[in-house]
């Protein structure tokens, strides 16, 4: 079972809807269409029971979630199931979607995805299936697109977060959204939403396997894997 957290790049929002954190609770979510036919990936099957037990806990623990019904899912999420999976004919875990705006002016604060991912180790925790999950933080590195800074990297940046994922996620929790554009890049705020997945591991965590990489795209690509050292079966 994963819930994986990625941003949405206009294929089941635009501009003219912009949830700050959007939940799928549907059964099923096909693969979308980024102008070239959908993704030839397989759909992603959902999990609605514990996807409505994460909407009707995380509202009430006062996070104002959007809930999507019907929803398509882009490169942002299913590319991180190639990495883990490669190319079946059929996901093999069900996925929850969850959704962070990273795109439009203004995201959501770094403390503010940390809290939400200890609100998601509190709704875990409080299901009554005992299931094994496994939480996906996701999005580029340091990394900017456009303007003078185009192609923008800072590899000490990158290397410092990884670092401090696992010895003082607190201290990224805070770094404010200007950091993140002076030294990340316009589109290094995508790095918040490894903030959730940290915060549902629980305060101590163990580190078993990190990667990182400058590829030719000019976004940089890191991953690093997770385990919480205490009994909850949430891992990253």
């Amino acid at each position: 079972m994963a819930i994986i957290v990625y941003n949405d790049h206009a294929s089941a929002f635009s501009l003219e809807l912009i949830p700050t954190f959007a939940i799928g609770v549907a059964a099923d979510f096909m693969p979308a269409d980024e102008g070239y036919g959908r993704r030839p990936v397989p759909a992603v099957k959902g999990h609605p029971e514990l996807a409505w037990h994460l909407a009707e806990s995380l509202v009430l623990d006062e996070f104002d979630m959007t809930i999507a019904n019907k929803m398509d899912v882009d490169h942002g999420l299913t590319v991180p199931l190639s990495i883990m999976f490669d190319q079946p004919d059929e996901w093999p875990i069900p996925v929850i979607p969850l959704c962070v705006n990273v795109i439009q002016y203004p995201p959501p604060t770094g403390q503010r995805c940390y809290s939400l991912g200890k609100a998601i180790r509190r709704a875990v925790d409080a299901y009554d299936e005992d299931l094994r999950v496994v939480i996906f933080g996701t999005g580029g590195m340091s990394h900017q697109l456009q303007g003078e800074r185009a192609g923008l990297i800072n590899e000490d940046f990158d290397r410092r977060f990884l670092d401090d994922l696992s010895r003082d996620p607190a201290r990224l929790a805070n770094i404010p959204h200007v950091d993140y554009i002076r030294e990340a890049g316009s589109e290094g705020i995508e790095l918040v939403m490894w903030l959730i997945m940290r915060g549902a591991l629980g305060e101590h965590v163990s580190e078993t396997y990190r990667h990182y990489h400058i590829p030719a795209s000019n976004t940089a690509a890191g991953l690093i894997i997770l385990e919480t050292d205490e009994s909850t079966g949430v891992t990253s």
